[in-house]
């Protein structure tokens, strides 16, 4: 399994090869957080065996970024190992979650801090895009911001069945809004990028949502749209992306014409 590499001060990232998911874990004095417990208890049991060999304290709290279950299925193998440790998630993203996994028990609206005495982590919940409940995680003193899977390097991203495709580009200018030139952005999947990179990502996002948009007010049938533009992601990206966009176009009433 993969060892944890240190992107910024105390702030490690391991790279899991099932569903190139990313676990991190961010150290301060009080203690550890870690962000996302992966797709199964045994996967998770590896990364709290990882995270013991680091050395550098015991586990605090967790933070799920989303409901997704390669994201969350661990939370009951870290409750189990570090003593009912509170599981942080936005509130929607909660009551999405498999009862299974189990669900988060500290949930926030918009925004909640884990502080950890010498550093704080700010949870905030910028909008919808990925799904209803996405959070990122922003560590101020190391210039880091936990994106989640508002942002992916290793695919495109994912436009699922319960995206928002029209929201998402904005959602991301939001996060976009925290960070600098300098910024480390560890996405939900694949490799730590920069700010460049999820400006980019967002502009490819908002030729989505544009071309969504402009092909439903135009009349053009959902079943045609994918044929009837050019688009930024190959087909099979798309899939759920356009039913989806089209769904959260209004409706405009039909009028009879003047004469």
């Amino acid at each position: 399994m993969p060892a944890f590499t240190e992107v910024a001060d105390r702030v490690w990232v391991r790279r899991v090869p099932s569903y190139d998911v990313n676990l991190v874990v961010v150290g301060g004095e009080r203690g550890l957080v870690v962000v996302d417990t992966l797709a199964s208890a045994a996967e998770a049991r590896a990364a709290i065996a990882a995270i013991g060999d680091l050395g550098a304290g015991r586990v605090v709290a967790v933070v799920n970024t989303h409901d997704h279950f390669d994201h969350v299925l661990g939370n009951g193998t870290f409750r189990d190992q570090y003593d009912g440790i509170p599981v942080h998630a936005t509130e929607e993203a909660a009551a999405r979650t498999d009862p299974a996994a189990p669900p988060a028990d500290t949930t926030f609206a918009s925004a909640a801090v884990i502080d950890l005495g010498d550093r704080q982590l700010e949870l905030v919940h910028l909008g919808r895009g990925h799904t209803a409940g996405d959070l990122v995680v922003r560590v101020p003193d190391a210039d880091v911001l936990l994106a989640g899977d508002l942002v992916e390097e290793s695919a495109p991203p994912a436009l699922g069945r319960d995206s928002y495709p029209l929201d998402w580009p904005a959602t991301l200018d939001l996060a976009l809004g925290m960070t600098t030139s300098r910024t480390v952005v560890v996405p939900g999947h694949g490799k730590v990028v920069d700010r460049r990179f999820v400006e980019d990502q967002c502009d490819e996002l908002r030729t989505v949502a544009e071309t969504i948009r402009d092909l439903a007010t135009r009349g053009v049938p959902e079943a045609e749209a994918l044929a009837s533009a050019e688009w930024p992601y190959p087909a099979d990206a798309l899939h759920h992306a356009i039913p989806r966009g089209y769904a959260q176009v209004p409706r405009t009433p039909r009028r009879l014409p003047l004469v």
